[in-house]
């Protein structure tokens, strides 16, 4: 006899699209939930995360009186965690037990009973957890059997639960037994039977865990048909069930736990499921771990038990991006905390709570930073508490933002933020519009990534190609949505910042297009770019920097030129904000000195990276260029350019109601080109947009002794200020603070 104990998660992230979570609800939860009410003697267990809950409450209102009647009826049970499905270990301790208070009131809100269980989002486990479910009215959590390895856990030992504790307190765990996974429901019905027939035992207590993403029934591609089609694999698995009840009995997981003991005490290591902890590692790193995982089990080596990978926490040592993202959020969280307590408070704190939604915290096949929409919604959210905390008013100020040991610059003016990275080049490395809440400076780097070389590796196989007719795991298949996506694997040989200077050889930088400067076939002149500048004025709303540095020249040593073939250059970068909360200025003046004896001539390259959501030729997001009086029609963000000289250029998104007008003085060369990364999903291989590369360039010849000056004025134009529309709305509904 064995029981089997299925946990459904169905998780919808902050920002999701309402026409993707209908054809989710279409394709994968309403066939659910109309299957376990056909077959009342299957117990399971659901988790639906705060944001889906709250779409189903507004585009289903029957959905959430058939889950209470599941739960009424002592067939399901509701599991609980974080309302907003945040990796509760990145979070301050008080915002931990907000979102799980939060969650457990609103299960019990809507059907009656308090959660039991918390889901953890990632199954991204710490020990100091054990405490903090248990603190919120948690008894237990569901883990992968890899957690249970690293506790030191044996293979035939995993089908039950464990006991651990953390400051006084302890949670039952499970362990989600991998083969349970990677079977359902991906082989057929009698070979998951079989399965759980071979760990059967005469007195019956031992318990499969299958706990795994609720989509994958139905909403995975070509996943529909094959579970809820004529004879589909649910209803076959669920007639399956009931038909080998003798021996074969479901249970939702809280019945386990008051049925059978624990089978001991453990100490569960900081982990996540197998897979998250190959992603957590560098690419060359992930590759041998993969590879030394596969052949262990290959060989059904005892070893494999031991192979670990990395902790969720490296993703924020890997990706520059999510770091900034992380340590953004702690701010904010700081900022809420010291607000009074009062209505305003609790809507910065919602905003606080909505962008620690955790899938733009790591990167893998299931989700990821590289995910631009969710991205930015989850900064917008981010924007949206710190100006309700700030009330309108950003205080300037230098300090380790980022905690990597160098201190940033966060500069603020009417209606905006902006960091400036001091070591990196004096580069812009968020720039944020408060009315709009839009982080327009959000655009993610090129790098090499593990899966990569997996692709790189299938197409010299000849096995990467479209998807097929029959379902397969993600895990198993190399399938691209697009041919000759290797041609796009280009990697940056720096972060995409904002204000980054390049000092080009004029006679090469007249052939550089698009096409080069994306590709990065360019060298720089001067060690101006990436390097530190220092501090020469801060005060209000301005900021100067300066960096003395040196020039090579190519072609020989003239007068002027250093010993070791150098010019002595210096660069003074002076940004200002000006405007208003609706319409705020950015001014950038880059003077260039010639510290040499001789004329200089090279071109400056003012890079920008800017993020206007304009992937798939979004009709919404556009450029606009002019050369003197002559306009230009409206181009697609994620297109190419290149215009010889202009004095102006706009973009904008109609969608998010911004528009940017640029100034340039003296007129300039404009090129542009999309930003592009390759990435996975369980759709496949694809081209994932991030950004647009706006370079700024101008030939400048500079006497010796001299400097020359280029200057670019951004004038943005917002249509809409979502506090006021909030306060308005709150007004109109009688809410304090409105």
């Amino acid at each position: 006899m064995i029981s089997l104990a299925l946990v459904f998660h169905n998780h919808q992230p902050v920002g999701n699209f309402g026409w993707v979570i209908e054809e989710l609800w279409e394709h994968a939860y309403a066939p659910m939930m109309a299957a376990l009410e056909r077959h009342p003697t299957i117990r399971a267990g659901l988790h639906y995360t705060g944001p889906l809950l709250e779409w189903l409450a507004a585009n289903q209102p029957a959905a959430p009186g058939r889950i209470a009647a599941l739960v009424r009826r002592g067939q399901v049970e509701l599991l609980g965690g974080g309302w907003y499905e945040p990796i509760l270990v990145a979070l301050p301790d008080a915002d931990r037990h907000a979102q799980l208070a939060r969650m457990r009131d609103e299960v019990e809100r809507l059907c009656g009973v308090k959660p039991r269980g918390a889901w953890l989002a990632e199954r991204v486990w710490e020990p100091s957890l054990a405490h903090d479910l248990a603190a919120a009215g948690y008894e237990y959590t569901v883990l992968d059997d890899n957690h249970l390895r690293g506790a030191a856990v044996r293979d035939e030992d995993m089908w039950g639960t464990y006991v651990v504790d953390d400051r006084g307190r302890m949670l039952s765990v499970f362990g989600a037994e991998q083969g349970l996974r990677y079977l359902i429901p991906w082989r057929p019905v009698p070979e998951v039977i079989e399965h759980l027939r071979r760990h059967a035992t005469p007195d019956g207590r031992r318990l499969g865990m299958m706990g795994d993403d609720g989509e994958k029934f139905g909403a995975w591609p070509d996943t529909y048909e094959y579970c809820w089609g004529k004879d589909g694999w649910v209803e076959r698995f669920f007639s399956a069930l009931e038909a080998e009840s003798s021996w074969l009995t479901t249970v939702r997981p809280s019945d386990w736990l008051d049925q059978q003991p624990p089978l001991g005490r453990i100490a569960v290591p900081a982990s996540s499921y197998v897979e998250m902890t190959e992603w957590a590692l560098p690419p060359d790193e992930a590759l041998v771990f993969h590879e030394l995982l596969a052949d262990a089990r290959r060989r059904s080596d005892p070893a494999a038990r031991f192979l670990r990978g990395g902790t969720w926490r490296a993703f924020q040592a890997r990706y520059r991006e999510i770091n900034d993202l992380h340590k953004q959020m702690l701010r904010v969280s700081d900022k809420v905390a010291a607000m009074p307590e009062d209505e305003r408070r609790v809507r910065a704190q919602d905003h606080l709570h909505r962008g620690q939604s955790n899938d733009v915290y790591w990167h893998g096949l299931f989700g990821g930073i590289y995910l631009a929409d969710l991205r930015v919604a989850a900064l917008s959210e981010l924007i949206a508490a710190e100006d309700l905390a700030d009330g309108g008013e950003v205080s300037t100020m230098q300090a380790d933002f980022d905690l990597d040991g160098l201190d940033e610059v966060l500069l603020g003016g009417p209606g905006q933020t902006i960091m400036v990275d001091l070591a990196e080049g004096g580069v812009i490395g968020a720039w944020d519009l408060l009315a709009s809440r839009v982080p327009l400076a959000s655009v993610l780097r090129r790098r090499p990534e593990a899966i990569h070389q997996q692709l790189t590796a299938a197409v010299a196989a000849g096995t990467a190609g479209p998807a097929g007719d029959q379902p397969v795991s993600p895990h198993d298949a190399v399938v691209v949505k697009e041919m000759g996506l290797e041609r796009y694997l280009v990697y940056d040989r720096h972060e995409r910042r904002s204000g980054l200077v390049h000092l080009l050889d004029p006679a090469l930088a007249a052939h550089l297009g698009p096409a080069e400067l994306s590709a990065e076939r360019f060298d720089d002149q001067a060690d101006l770019g990436e390097e530190p500048y220092a501090v020469e004025e801060l005060a209000g709303r301005r900021l100067v920097l300066r960096r003395d540095g040196h020039l090579r020249r190519s072609g020989g040593v003239d007068e002027g030129v250093l010993a070791d073939g150098e010019w002595a250059v210096s660069l003074v970068k002076r940004i200002e904000l000006s405007g208003t909360r609706r319409s705020p200025e950015l001014l950038m003046r880059v003077e260039l000195h010639n510290g040499g004896a001789s004329r200089l001539e090279t071109e400056v390259d003012l890079e920008w990276a800017f993020q206007m959501l304009g992937g798939g030729g979004n009709p919404a997001a556009w450029y606009e260029l002019s050369s003197g009086t002559t306009e230009a029609p409206r181009t697609p963000h994620d297109g190419s350019g290149d215009v010889l000289s202009m004095d102006g250029l706009s973009f904008g998104n109609d969608q998010l109601g911004v528009r940017i007008d640029g100034r340039l003085e003296p007129v300039a060369r404009v090129t542009w080109h999309p930003i592009e990364t390759v990435s996975n999903s369980e759709a496949g291989f694809e081209r994932v947009y991030q950004g647009s590369a706006l370079h700024l360039r101008w030939p400048l010849a500079v006497e010796a002794g001299a400097a020359a000056a280029v200057t670019v004025r951004f004038v943005v134009t917002q249509q809409r200020d979502r506090l006021q529309e909030e306060s308005a709305r709150d007004a109109a509904e009688g809410i304090p603070g409105g």
